[in-house]
């Protein structure tokens, strides 16, 4: 039987973008240029003709949108330093840090490399390695997936890592809110130990992206099954992974704080035994405003945003080092189409329409730094087609108001009331002032056709998201793309909501689903091309999704901490950067 190695069979070009599909804050990425000196870069790039120059400092927000803004993926020259901590303010709390229950964005993501290591993970060259394995391969049909684990590895209460340990991870899995839907939805079917430290996946359905989900929360994060087993809700507040870091402390919304692990199994190519620094403390600081005026005062020394008017006060601050990415991920929302009246096309399409996407980027804070969406794919991602931007409804108030007015003059509409009388729409999003301003945009518009009565809602974002997955949403901000393998990325949303609880929009489409099956069952480049691009038309064509424009992302640090851009994976090849936000924080060190 012939082997494909994954690194040959999925290193697809990715021109990043954010990891999965997350809300309130969203995953991946990076140029891998050279920007001189492998130096965090202090600003980012200027945008305004597609080069990063000299790396030059620049101080204000780039003024064009048709140029790179990401900083460049380097290699780390500096010495490094042990010892030390980092304070990080993260935009809001982890939902949790059991990988096989809790939904996680990039808040949480932080927080749980540190502490879980991924069996695979994204290179800057687009590609899934193997992490904390040490191979991966598939039969040639993409249902047979054989793991074979690096030895040597315990986790942080000293039980060694076996390939029993992933088998017996699998029911607790299969048992999680999260994971469970994710096993169901990719057809995972079993999970052997065939050997000391092999591992075999069997599919009831061929999978080409299977590699990009062992990277993440639900299947991807490693950790010590019998504790997990024996008290799932203790694991919330005493974690056991294999991570570089062990938990010494978590007052909920306050402060979650980790410290070095000794005897961790990472070290890097060049000697260094992982990780560097003694101690991190995540700190949720929601407030945008609050959290960068921690960093520029030194009560925190780095920060994560993923918001444009965040990025622009922090360019234009002194005394700090700015990661900035921006990728396929962007600022949109979906509807719940099991809601009257959002169960019909007529109303969705409507309400797009109505929706002034620069309007909405510059409520955002993102104008003269994101161009609209029209896809999960940014222009610069090679799975991004004009196919797809062609059918999504561009802002057309009359066309807008008449497809509405079509559903409210219906005596059959679904949702019971009298015709003529105006549609009810709950629009909710997080209490960020910026999402704030970017929903009361589209309220203004909606109330203001006359048609729409809109209701406003906010909630914490572990809240917002928990909504979502539990189906109390109808009009609900979110963030969709990211720059994981579209196979994975699509999946949950696609497959049929009776089985996944990330299809949001609750909308049960076979050719959506067959065209996914499709692109799974191959590694040709163009075709899965083709098939994704289909998705992406239905999507538009259904108005199941609403978008403004692409998220920046942005890791910013006081100038003493080095290596956010510059991580590695154990093989030598460097990572994917920091879509999302989102960092190993065990390759990043103080200076001083």
């Amino acid at each position: 039987m012939r082997q494909r190695r994954v690194l040959r069979a999925l290193a697809i070009p990715l021109v990043f973008a954010f990891v999965a599909a997350s809300c309130g804050s969203d995953d991946d990425s990076g140029d891998s240029g050279d920007s001189g000196d492998g130096a965090e870069e202090t600003t980012a790039p200027d945008a305004t003709d597609g080069d990063d120059g000299d790396g030059a400092e620049e101080t204000t927000a780039p003024d064009t949108t048709d140029g790179d803004v990401d900083t460049s993926i380097v290699e780390n020259t500096e010495e490094v330093v042990y010892g030390g901590e980092v304070i990080l303010g993260l935009e809001a709390e982890a939902n949790g840090l059991r990988p096989w229950e809790d939904g996680c964005a990039s808040s949480c993501y932080n927080i749980s490399y540190s502490i879980y290591d991924p069996l695979m993970r994204q290179t800057a060259e687009g590609a899934f390695e193997p992490y904390l394995a040490e191979s991966l391969e598939s039969n040639d049909d993409f249902t047979v997936w054989t793991m074979t684990l690096r030895p040597g590895v315990t986790f942080s209460d000293g039980t060694p890592l076996t390939a029993q340990t992933i088998a017996d991870m699998f029911p607790i899995q299969q048992g999680g809110s999260i994971a469970g839907s994710i096993i169901a939805t990719i057809a995972l079917e079993s999970v052997e130990a065939t050997g000391e430290l092999e591992v075999t996946y069997t599919l009831g359905v061929g999978n080409s992206a299977f590699p990009s989900y062992l990277q993440g929360q639900s299947i991807g994060l490693v950790f010590e099954p019998a504790a997990a087993a024996a008290d799932p809700e203790g694991f919330n507040s005493n974690p056991i992974g294999t991570g570089p870091f062990t938990l010494e402390s978590r007052d909920l919304d306050n402060e979650t704080v980790v410290v070095r692990r000794e005897g961790y199994w990472f070290t890097t190519d060049d000697g260094n035994q992982l990780p560097y620094l003694d101690r991190i403390r995540f700190r949720p600081i929601p407030d945008e405003g609050t959290r960068l005026d921690s960093l520029t005062s030194d009560t925190i020394n780095a920060m994560t945003t993923l918001r444009g008017a965040t990025v622009r006060d922090a360019q234009a601050a002194s005394g700090l080092n700015l990661v900035l990415f921006q990728g396929n991920s962007s600022g949109a929302g979906h509807y719940n189409t099991l809601v009257p009246p959002l169960d019909d096309v007529r109303v969705r399409r409507g309400l797009n329409q109505m929706i002034d996407q620069e309007t909405a980027i510059e409520a955002l804070g993102d104008a003269g730094i994101s161009t609209p969406s029209t896809q999960w794919f940014s222009p610069d991602d090679p799975f991004w087609t004009q196919e797809a931007a062609d059918t999504y409804l561009a802002f057309d108030f009359p066309s807008g108001s008449a497809s509405v007015q079509e559903y409210v003059d219906d005596p059959a509409r679904s949702d019971g009331k009298a015709a003529g009388d105006p549609i009810d729409v709950t629009l909710s999003c997080p209490p960020d002032p910026t999402l704030i301003a970017y929903v009361q945009v589209i309220e203004q518009v909606w109330n203001g056709s006359g048609l729409v009565n809109v209701e406003l809602t906010s909630f914490d974002q572990a809240t917002h998201i928990n909504n979502a997955l539990t189906d109390q949403h109808e009009a609900h901000c979110w963030r969709f793309g990211g720059s994981s393998d579209p196979g994975s990325l699509l999946a949950g949303f696609v497959t049929d909501p009776e089985v996944s609880v990330t299809n949001y929009s609750n909308y049960n489409s076979p050719t959506m689903q067959e065209a996914l099956t499709q692109a799974n069952l191959t590694d040709d480049f163009e075709e899965r091309k083709a098939l994704f691009s289909q998705i992406m038309q239905e999507i538009n064509e259904q108005a199941l999704t609403w978008y403004a424009g692409s998220t920046p992302t942005l890791i910013a640090t006081a100038e003493n901490v080095v290596g956010v851009n510059s991580w590695e994976l154990p093989e030598g090849s460097l990572g994917v950067g920091i879509p999302d936000a989102v960092t190993h924080w065990s390759q990043v060190f103080v200076t001083e």
